[in-house]
């Protein structure tokens, strides 16, 4: 008799050790899809933390554009951090305006990346955040967004990638004169797929060449260059690119759930 309750006793515990197993596993696995804040400047300061950011203080060397970066062109204040355009002579060069990047501060690989912001516009103007490969090797590169400033309601969603010629995959989005206002740019970057939103309603994704090495941010606005052609009569300057903030999130890893 005390044998056989013993061996209910035992099955009732493994059923209750398996159940409690589940639930556990559901939630744990529930945790692992979450995106968590992994890094983020809500730029409640005075000043640019330069423990998260280089200031860029260079002519650009890429797209035959036409500004130089200067450190006065970027800010912060109330809140936000603030690129400034100018039409003025520099070091040789007729515009100048700001960048910054995380490069040898902060990088990652995979992860959401959030910026809400306010864009510039207007002829030859050109913002972009971006994400560069670390090593400056590998053959990617995604754009988060950009914006041609002729056209300040149609974003730019882009990753790039090297075979034999460069190559890309763009999408395109036409909402409300993003320089009005502030909007929220999004990118999911996970293994195998990358996914862009705008304010959180998904535009755009790719799974072809999807970057497996590390990245770090880029912020600027460009004058000029290749694509979007110089600024003309009717570009107003000053222009403010304006960034409330930028957030990074990543996952947690996964969970190997196999005892036996």
């Amino acid at each position: 008799m005390f044998a056989r309750q013993r061996l209910v006793l035992w099955f009732l515990f493994i059923c209750l050790g398996a159940l409690l197993y589940e639930i556990v596993k559901e939630r744990l696995n529930h945790y692992e899809n979450q995106w968590t804040l992994a890094w983020s400047d809500e730029f409640d300061g005075s000043t640019v933390d330069r423990s998260k950011w280089n200031v860029l203080d260079v002519a650009s060397p890429r797209n035959n554009e036409l500004e130089y970066y200067t450190p006065e062109a970027v800010s912060v204040k109330d809140g936000f951090l603030s690129i400034r355009t100018d039409k003025r002579s520099y070091k040789g060069l007729n515009y100048t305006s700001g960048a910054l990047e995380t490069r040898f501060k902060y990088d990652f690989l995979y992860g959401k990346v959030e910026i809400h912001a306010r864009l510039p516009k207007g002829q030859g103007i050109w913002p972009a955040h971006w994400m560069p490969p670390s090593d400056h090797v590998s053959p990617y590169e995604i754009d988060i967004m950009e914006m041609l400033g002729h056209e300040p309601n149609k974003i730019y969603l882009t990753h790039h990638w090297l075979g034999w010629i460069p190559q890309q995959y763009t999408g395109t989005y036409v909402g409300p004169d993003y320089s009005e206002a502030f909007h929220t740019f999004t990118v999911e970057w996970e293994p195998g797929k990358i996914t862009w939103f705008i304010d959180g309603i998904e535009r755009y994704s790719s799974t072809s060449h999807v970057q497996s090495t590390p990245a770090y941010l880029y912020l600027n606005t460009a004058v000029g260059g290749n694509w979007p052609g110089s600024p003309d009569e009717s570009t107003v300057f000053p222009q403010f690119h304006d960034i409330d903030y930028v957030r990074v999130y990543q996952k947690q890893k996964a969970v190997d759930w196999k005892f036996w």
